[in-house]
């Protein structure tokens, strides 16, 4: 079975610099599992990687669409686990919990593209009346998913006529032998670097870079570029969009560091001493790589 390393964690957590170090010790590729960085002209506001940074380690997944392009966890999958069987010494990066653990573990996507055409035919009918087709397509599918939560309830129908959701494979087995290093701080810190690194993209120019995409008749539903394409168009004050922008990524940071140690099983490494944390590292991967 292939091997793959990982390092995941919260944004602002100091993955960059940690991996890059790791990487060049043991001629690692790096995969980015990032949902945002794939995306062209998309660069202070994802915090994406510079040429400088990546210190001569070859990155892949970064750069690769434009914003008006659609990419999603079944896509990053594809093109994740292609790279994992390409590169030696394969290592994920990123913050994105779902399309990393999509690449690594068994996770079935066939059958996930919605047929709009088909959900059409359903459009007079009220939500409880939808369900009840669903409870008779799929009566397992229809036990997981909220009666109002109608957007799923169509796709589990969709799915039903073809492979059902509850017959798809969507399981916590790995699909390769990897090693997860879940990179963590504590919460006062963590937001602390959270607040400083929003301060240092204004700075560095996020508000030209959204002007721009807007300028070219892209709007973007992504943290960041939504508060200030908001304050761009007179609904928010700078004051606020910046306070926005900085309360939505603490929120998220805190629904990664809960998405991450509950659904991935992973070492955890403590980043306040960064010599020691590359050196716990290293120590567990000198024997994965020789196993």
């Amino acid at each position: 079975m292939k091997k793959v390393v990982a390092i995941i964690g919260p944004t602002a957590v100091g993955k960059t610099k940690l991996s890059i170090d790791i990487a060049l010790k043991y001629h690692n590729e790096i995969i980015s599992g990032d949902s945002v960085q794939v995306y062209k002209g998309l660069d202070i506001g994802s915090a994406k990687i510079t040429k400088a940074e990546m210190r001569g380690v070859k990155h892949h997944l970064i750069d690769i669409l434009e914003p008006t392009e659609t990419y999603d966890v079944s896509l990053f999958q594809k093109n994740a686990r292609a790279l994992i069987n390409q590169v030696k010494y394969p290592m994920i990066v990123g913050g994105t919990g779902l399309y990393i653990k999509a690449a690594l573990d068994n996770y079935d996507f066939s059958g996930e593209k919605r047929d709009f055409d088909s959900e059409n035919q359903y459009i007079n009918l009220s939500n409880e009346e939808l369900y009840q087709i669903l409870v008779h397509k799929d009566p397992e599918s229809s036990l997981k998913i909220h009666p109002n939560n109608r957007r799923r309830v169509l796709r589990a129908i969709g799915l039903a006529d073809k492979k059902k959701r509850s017959d798809r494979i969507l399981k916590d087995d790995p699909f390769y032998h990897y090693q997860l290093f879940y990179l963590t701080l504590p919460r006062p810190i963590l937001y602390d670097r959270i607040n400083k690194r929003v301060d240092l993209m204004i700075a560095e120019g996020f508000i030209e870079e959204v002007k721009t995409l807007k300028e070219r008749n892209i709007h973007l539903n992504i943290l960041g570029y939504r508060e200030l394409s908001l304050y761009l168009d007179g609904k928010y004050s700078l004051a606020e969009a910046i306070e926005e922008i900085k309360k939505n990524t603490r929120r998220l940071a805190k629904r990664q560091e809960t998405w991450f140690k509950n659904q991935m099983n992973s070492v955890m490494i403590d980043l306040q001493e960064p010599d020691k944390a590359f050196r716990d590292i290293t120590t567990i991967l000198d024997q994965f790589w020789e196993e």
